[in-house]
């Protein structure tokens, strides 16, 4: 396994978990297109595990009622 590999996986979850926590997005979709747009090259491969979207679903559904 690569480090610099890990570390850049987790910085583009990391990224999506905060932009799912802004209260911006209803669904892993949109975060994903996010994430693309703000350049991130892994992003799709990072949100093509069926837990992590889950994940960031239910964070947005979290943000959104507290907004």
């Amino acid at each position: 396994m690569d480090i610099t590999e890990n570390k850049a996986e987790r910085a583009v979850r990391d990224r999506a978990l905060a932009l799912a926590d802004s209260g911006r997005f209803t669904a892993a979709l949109e975060v994903e297109r996010a994430l693309i747009s703000e350049g991130w090259p892994n992003a799709r491969r990072t949100m093509a595990s069926e837990l992590f979207r889950q994940t960031i679903h239910e964070h947005c559904r979290v943000a959104r009622t507290r907004h």
